[in-house]
């Protein structure tokens, strides 16, 4: 009879028994099997629901369900996917977790090939969620927690030849989970790949590198660290089976950076193996307050990195990852804070070759027990410190030999307390030659660097000055004030935004002790969900019934679930271009270097000019090559007279040849210049009188007017829809959270506005209409008076609003809406472009024309918001198959056109709600209220914000 599991380290805080000691990941030529791909599965409710002898070699599972390892079973049809940001989903009661405690039994069968060596064998889990427990034909080899840091497992004792069968036992809920607190999906399973590894005799079971560079000097120096007997080669440096320990030196080396990632390939051979060795040159230290690698300071221009797929969770595919890696490069980014656990070793290996700096992040986050004042919080609890420091240990030892890892991170929002320390201080006596980095010291006692979360632009800039407030103990205040500020999460990219990029990067750059920082996050973590017509849309917090969720807090990415760019990387591409090109006294072109390692004679600089949009000139501007920090004046290019046009001068800085991230003309900058406005728009060529006809319409020119209410019905005979004043936008993420300044404009009616008619008045020049709008049971109220004129062809409209009594709240918009035939189906604008901008994420448009459809006009927030926004346009044609308008500004205005209202968006939960109807809606604004980042972090800056005061919009419509 099979003897009942003991499952005590269910809620153990022991990190687990049974496994081995941590090490480097690493790749030889000895012998592995993958155990990846379809495994059998049971799903079991919880520990009083388990199969008696399922780890048994002759266990019938043929009636069981079929899994993939890697996965997540929640993905794959099993339980549910639930989303929290603090909040642990079960009581706080630690190491104890619920009874309904969702398990995964899970079984595979493999073959030990013939001539397997003799030696030790070892089997690996790279990631399993929270708590497993794993049998080898029967033979329980131990359990283990962390869920994404290596577990390994001696399987010598319980191997044979032939058929062998793995079991393991996942528990979605252990003590381990009370250290698993991160800001994303609860999802459970082996998520990560399996392996059994051959570990022959005389092989190298680890290693360490360490390889130094001295700038000063050039030199680098180069000594491994092996557990045992090897030999190391590294042609390139004419090291041929030498003695790893060393240590050995090098002149001119050329060293590692994220911009020039020089790496140089090696081996070290064993009598059991061969071992591929990637070396980069470079030295990290904090020294006269700053953050420096081989002897410069950095500028990190970072994001915090989730593993998503939207289809697979945590299970990434290398090429997916090599895609994250892509994307970044090619949209400015040198660093990735591996928020809140460490990455896939293959995203390491990814970072070492194409070039990225790496805040490598332990796998722990408490953030939940802040709800209860921190009671009980592990993070100061002596119970929890072996726990804590298992997991460091094995971030450290698997990840040491990456070039790329900058600094060594606790982990997030855990509090603070003894065990944080103590796991400092095992990072640093293991590695002194990286930081420690961890955001929730604030007194920055036990870390080498000062960073902090989401500080306003006024905190940070008097934290670049040096005027912060002192902390309670003047020695560890003088020591933070010694260190290099770096904001590890600012600038929090949910939804529509983050705005206020391009004053938070103009601080970095101003002040020495501002490092840069990262922003939050890489990318929206939306589930792909299908209708039943079969179209995608992304699930977030709540979409699944849970009863504890955080809603779309989740979709907080630089990038759309399906890696699709969003505005707001965009925008950050352009904030942090690593080289900046200005117009100064607009007599010149200035080009700074903004690189920290780089020189500019790997790119090509390329002029256009351009004259209402059209180009009239171009050519390749003559740049001398600039080090780090070098600027260059140039004279303007020579150009051909302009007439009466708008003239604007272009410059960008492309690749001048393919790198491996990108190929030749990729632009990495550009800058641009308005020489010469346009002139003065036209008058009307004479003033035709508002003629009054039948059946309540008013006549001018191509126009017809409501008798009654002066609204435009019609131009040309296009049919215009209640052209009326509009206040009012689809909250954006930003505008519903933060300093909720949605709350503020439903407070002040804005969403349920009246209008009424003051009066309207037929002239010789034309139509006045007067308009008073306002909320129900308040006295604010806003005033337009509308001047139509027309010369017979066109329509002229001088609208002038202003508020009336003492306005509570700044305005979402001033505008204008009305709306077009639906078989409107294309924009051609000249004006700002090409993508969305508001009046803070305006840093990527630049002038030019342009041409979308309606339905690529719109951005798909996973959760539909205010989207679609261009700015500053001078012109723009809406045509379809009926004909068209073409509105010009007097001198601009910004631009919506979508094939829903406001107020469409505004019900809408995912994208799949926005059913096109037989309108098309369309507002032409003068003011935008700003977006800022207040979803979490500050809201608008005061000069981006839409205070109620006079504006004026001038227009001139013509049908086409």
């Amino acid at each position: 009879m099979h003897q009942p599991y003991d499952t005590r380290y269910v809620e153990d805080r022991s990190p687990g028994r049974g496994r081995l000691a941590p090490r480097a990941a690493f790749t030889s030529d000895a012998p592995g099997i993958g155990l990846d791909g379809e495994w059998r599965f049971r799903a079991a409710a919880g520990l009083g629901d388990l199969t008696p002898g399922f780890e048994g070699p002759s266990f019938d599972d043929s009636v069981w369900d079929r899994m993939p390892v890697p996965s997540c079973w929640q993905l794959q049809g099993v339980g549910s996917p639930a989303y929290t940001n603090v909040t642990y989903p079960f009581p706080i009661d630690p190491p104890r977790v619920p009874d309904e405690n969702p398990t995964g039994e899970y079984r595979r069968d493999f073959t030990l090939p013939d001539g397997w060596p003799a030696g030790r064998d070892v089997l690996r889990f790279d990631g399993v969620d929270s708590c497993f427990a794993v049998w080898l034909n029967g033979v329980r080899l131990g359990d283990g927690k962390g869920s994404r840091v290596p577990t390994e497992f001696d399987a010598t004792r319980a191997l044979r030849p032939g058929r062998n069968v793995v079991a393991v036992r996942v528990h979605q809920w252990s003590a381990g989970s009370y250290l698993e607190d991160q800001d994303m999906w609860w999802l459970s399973g082996i998520f990560r790949p399996v392996r059994l590894l051959s570990r022959p005799e005389g092989c190298v079971e680890d290693f360490f590198v360490h390889a130094d560079f001295d700038h000063t000097t050039g030199t680098g120096t180069l000594s491994v660290d092996t557990s045992g007997p090897a030999r190391l080669s590294v042609p390139e440096l004419g090291l041929v089976d030498a003695d790893p320990a060393g240590p050995h030196t090098f002149a001119d080396v050329e060293p590692w950076n994220a911009e020039q990632p020089r790496l140089y390939e090696g081996e070290l051979t064993a009598a059991g193996e061969r071992i591929p060795v990637r070396i980069g040159f470079r030295r990290i230290v904090v020294q006269d307050g700053l953050l420096q690698a081989n002897g410069r300071a950095l500028l990190l221009r970072g994001v915090n990195r989730h593993e998503w797929d939207p289809e697979t969770g945590r299970t990434l595919s290398y090429e997916t990852m090599l895609r994250d890696v892509l994307l970044m490069k090619r949209h400015n980014i040198n660093a990735v804070r591996t928020s809140h656990y460490p990455p896939s070793s293959d995203f390491l290996d990814l970072c070492d070759v194409y070039g990225l700096w790496v805040v490598d992040e332990c796998d722990l986050e408490t953030h939940g027990f802040e709800q209860v004042g921190w009671r009980g919080n592990p993070s100061g609890d002596e119970r929890w410190r072996e726990a804590m420091l298992d997991r460091m240990r094995r971030v450290v030892e698997r990840d040491k030999n990456h070039p790329s890892i900058l600094m060594w991170s606790l982990g997030n929002e855990s509090g603070t307390g003894e065990n944080l320390a103590a796991m400092a201080e095992w990072a640093r006596t293991r590695d002194p030659s990286r930081p420690v980095h961890y955001e929730g010291d604030e007194d920055s006692g036990y870390v080498d660097v000062y960073s902090r979360m989401y500080a306003d632009h006024a905190e940070t800039e008097r934290i670049g000055r040096g005027e912060e407030p002192p902390t309670r103990d003047p020695s560890l205040d003088a020591h933070r004030r010694g260190l290099p500020f770096i904001l590890c999460e600012y600038a929090h990219a949910m939804g529509n935004g983050p705005g206020g990029l391009s004053e938070y990067q103009r601080l970095f750059e101003t002040f020495p002790r501002l490092q840069g920082g990262f922003v939050w996050e890489w990318i929206d973590h939306g589930i792909a969900r299908r209708t039943e017509d079969g179209r995608v849309y992304h699930a977030y917090g709540g979409d699944f019934g849970e009863p504890v969720h955080d809603g779309n807090f989740v979709a907080d990415g630089l990038v759309l679930p399906d890696r699709t760019p969003s505005p707001g990387l965009l925008e950050y591409k352009k904030v942090i271009e690593p080289v900046t090109i200005g117009f100064g006294d607009g007599r010149g072109v200035e080009v700074r270097n903004g690189h920290d390692f780089r020189d500019t004679s790997h790119l090509r600089f390329r002029w256009w000019a351009e004259d209402d949009g059209e180009r009239v000139g171009e050519g390749v501007l003559d740049v001398p090559v600039l080090a780090p920090g070098e600027r260059s004046s140039l004279p303007l290019p020579e150009l051909v007279p302009r007439k009466e046009a708008e003239r604007a001068l272009t410059v960008v800085a492309e690749l001048a040849a393919p790198e491996l991230w990108a190929p030749a003309g990729h632009e990495i900058a550009w800058g641009q210049s308005v020489l010469a406005p346009a002139a003065s728009a036209p008058e009307p060529d004479r003033a035709l009188p508002a003629a009054s006809g039948a059946g309540g319409r008013v006549t001018l020119g191509p126009a017809v007017f409501d008798a009654f209410d002066g609204r435009l019905r019609a131009v040309g005979g296009l049919d215009v829809g209640a052209l009326r004043l509009d206040l009012w936008r689809a909250p954006t993420d930003n505008d519903l959270l933060g300093d909720r300044v949605a709350d503020r404009w439903r407070a002040a009616g804005l969403h349920r506005l009246t209008t009424k008619v003051l009066g309207v008045r037929a002239t010789d020049e034309g139509l006045t209409v007067r308009t008073r709008t306002a909320p129900a049971g308040a006295d604010h109220a806003v005033l337009a008076t509308y001047r139509w004129r027309s010369d017979g062809r066109g329509l002229w409209l001088d609208a002038d609003i202003a508020p009336e009594g003492a306005w509570p709240c700044p305005l979402p918009r001033v505008g204008l809406a009305f709306s077009l035939p639906g078989w409107i189906d294309t924009v051609d604008w000249y004006g700002l472009g090409p993508g969305e901008a508001y009046r803070d994420t305006t840093a990527a448009a630049r002038l030019g024309r342009y041409r979308h459809t309606v339905d690529e006009l719109q951005t798909p927030y996973v959760r539909p918001q205010e989207n679609g926004n261009r700015r500053a346009v001078r012109r723009a044609l809406l045509t379809g198959a009926g004909g068209g308008l073409l509105i010009g500004g007097l001198p601009s205005y910004d631009l919506t056109v979508r094939r829903w209202t406001s107020a469409d968006l505004e019900a809408a939960r995912h994208t799949t709600d926005l059913v096109p109807g037989d309108r098309v809606h369309v507002h032409l604004d003068v003011a935008h209220h700003g977006i800022g980042t207040a979803s979490c972090g500050p809201g608008p800056l005061p000069q981006h914000t839409s205070g109620a005061g006079p504006v004026a919009l001038r227009l001139v419509l013509r049908p086409r």
